[in-house]
């Protein structure tokens, strides 16, 4: 599913016009991008949570010349699926 599609699947279950339910769908990714930002978590309860993890600086190689480089240290998104959520795929 896209984003696209997922704005049509929000307007048809919420009975609200697809520029309605794209506005929806932008403010809920905009605030947990903000959140995030701020180094802070978003829980959503029975779907999961997204937070900012450490990833640490490690040796990588250059896959056309073999040469040995730093990648340097990270934050990034993470998601951490909830029960409900982890039970319905199931």
């Amino acid at each position: 599913m896209n984003k696209s599609e997922l704005v049509d699947a929000v307007a048809t279950t919420a009975d609200v016009t697809k520029a309605a339910a794209s506005r929806m769908v932008d403010a809920t990714l905009q605030a947990i991008v903000a959140t995030l930002k701020k180094g802070e978590e978003v829980t959503l309860v029975g779907f999961g949570s997204f937070y900012v993890g450490d990833r640490a600086e490690r040796d990588g190689r250059n896959p056309l010349t073999g040469a040995a480089l730093k990648i340097k240290a990270a934050k990034v998104p993470k998601f951490r699926a909830g029960k409900s959520l982890k039970d319905a795929v199931n």
